[in-house]
């Protein structure tokens, strides 16, 4: 996996109406443990991970990496967004050289159904979008994952095609900042 490429990181705080996507701190390793270990979050990404194995693995201070925003929500961490580059051994590419950036989102249960994966994701683009201009992300989900499939609308991701994957069938869009002309 490659990084994002000639990006500045971290970037300043990034504040939306009722959130702020920053780096990570010491401070949210707890959440992150929680996110990975929750069975709720899991359904879609593999399961949960015991937490025993994620007190010893997760470091001092997780995430902190370019492309990796912790979502805050009045000073706690309430879920995280990610920009990577997609492996180019995996199925679903609109670039002949793979590695597109690629959008990814878990958060906290308690979090869901309050829109604040669509505020936080938005942002996310946006600030792609003005470091990276013109660079499509792309987007896999499964199909089974409906409210996934649904934010992946609201965000103005289009269908690219499906594909089975870890056993399930995945869909696959893009975004793009550019707007088409014709």
């Amino acid at each position: 996996m490659t990084g994002l490429g000639p990006v500045a990181w971290p970037p300043a705080p990034t504040r939306t109406e009722r959130l702020v996507l920053r780096e990570s701190e010491a401070r949210d390793r707890a959440a992150f443990i929680e996110l990975f270990a929750s069975p709720e979050v899991g359904t879609y990404t593999g399961g949960p991970r015991p937490r025993d194995e994620l007190e010893r693995a997760v470091p001092e201070v997780p995430g902190r990496r370019p492309g990796c925003f912790v979502i805050d929500l009045d000073g706690e961490m309430i879920g995280m967004v990610t920009l990577d580059r997609r492996d180019a051994e995996r199925p679903g590419h609109v670039r002949p050289d793979a590695g597109e950036a690629e959008l990814g989102y878990m958060f906290l249960p308690e979090a869901w159904g309050r829109g604040y994966a669509a505020e936080a994701c938005a942002a996310a683009l946006d600030w792609f979008a003005d470091v990276l201009p013109g660079e499509p992300v792309v987007l896999c989900t499964q199909t089974a994952n409906h409210r996934a499939m649904r934010l992946a609308a609201k965000l103005g991701f289009t269908e690219r095609e499906r594909f089975e994957e870890y056993g399930a069938e995945q869909w696959f869009g893009v975004w793009s900042s550019v707007t088409p002309s014709g």
